[in-house]
């Protein structure tokens, strides 16, 4: 494995672009970390509805930028105490959603550290019932990566205020309060470790070396011309970021163990003139194929049925039954 070092840089959308080009333009001979802290951020999970996630007032007044990733998940938010790990390795058909594969070495160093985290639930560690970090992963051509959080000195009322927890999160929970459900691990500690060098103990654990002895993929300037292609293409996007959402008439959404899913239609005339599927699922394929497939049906049962047969819906929302996909479509309120 190989240490990408990101030369100190916090704008998310520049270290999001260094991810996405690991991913699909390095050579796959290796593996590769990855680590980045972002400056004040929220990132959106790749299926979110942006506007329904964020408290668009306090993030317009605190100067708090909004980047959408390319994996699923939830919205989390980001600031300079927060690190940030990522894992590029080639898709080997079994990895994906094994979130423990990824998760374990930073488990392994936490609890050297005296911070009994364990990962909990579909994709968190917690340490106790408090979570410290979120991961999520996303796959593409044979190739795949599981990133995560680490609350290390999280500005934790920042947190609570930027984004806009989603009722469904909250159905099976005793709280609904955001900032109650995490800690930093800095206070778990008990030291005055400054985060800098928390990522360097945690490089160390996991190349079981010195930081300045860890093999490392160097960027080179062709590199770094891409990256800022990727950066401004996509993660500076507006489009990207934000889209638009289409006029629904239907909104259906549950709570199922792979996640929220949240289904938006407009009914014309009997048939499904648009649709857009949102929510914090992890899944390999495009929803939007989903989307596509169903896109001026007839809406009902049958032709819906007959649309999603060709369809392998746990390859889109992760260990879903395709009854349940219908189930939504067509939930009574």
């Amino acid at each position: 494995m190989l240490f990408i070092d990101n030369q100190g840089i916090h704008d998310p959308a520049i270290n999001l672009a260094i991810e996405e080009y690991a991913l699909k333009h390095l050579p796959m001979d290796d593996s590769y970390l990855l680590f980045y802290i972002n400056q004040p951020s929220i990132i959106i999970g790749k299926h979110q509805n942006t506007i329904e996630e964020i408290n668009q007032e306090y993030i317009r007044d605190h100067r708090i930028q909004v980047v959408r990733r390319l994996s699923g998940g939830g919205a989390v938010y980001h600031d300079l105490g927060n690190l940030n790990f990522s894992f590029i390795t080639r898709d080997d058909g079994q990895s994906f959603h094994n979130f423990l594969k990824f998760t374990q070495p930073v488990i392994d160093f936490l609890q050297k550290m005296g911070v009994p985290a364990e990962l909990s639930g579909r994709n968190d560690l917690q340490v106790g019932e408090k979570k410290i970090s979120g991961n999520a992963q996303f796959s593409t051509r044979g190739r795949m990566f599981s990133h995560g959080t680490l609350m290390y000195d999280l500005n934790l009322d920042d947190v609570q205020a930027s984004l806009n927890a989603n009722p469904e999160k909250f159905k099976s929970k005793s709280t609904k309060s955001v900032r109650s459900r995490v800690a930093n691990i800095k206070e778990l500690l008990g030291t005055d470790m400054t985060i800098e060098q928390f990522r360097a103990e945690l490089l160390r654990s996991i190349f079981g070396m010195e930081p300045d002895q860890v093999p490392q993929y160097v960027l080179q300037e062709k590199d770094w011309d891409m990256i800022h292609q990727i950066s401004r293409e996509r993660y500076q996007s507006w489009d990207w970021n934000y889209g638009q959402s289409p006029e629904s008439n239907v909104k259906h959404a549950r709570k199922f163990p792979v996640g929220i899913i949240d289904i938006r239609m407009n009914i014309k005339d009997g048939h499904i003139a648009e649709i857009k599927i949102y929510g914090d699922f992890f899944g390999v394929g495009d929803v939007a194929d989903i989307e596509d497939a169903l896109r001026g049906k007839r809406y009902e049962e049958n032709q819906i049925r007959e649309a999603l047969s060709p369809f392998n819906v746990k390859h889109y929302f992760g260990n879903l039954a395709q009854e349940d996909l219908i189930g939504l479509i067509f939930l009574e309120e």
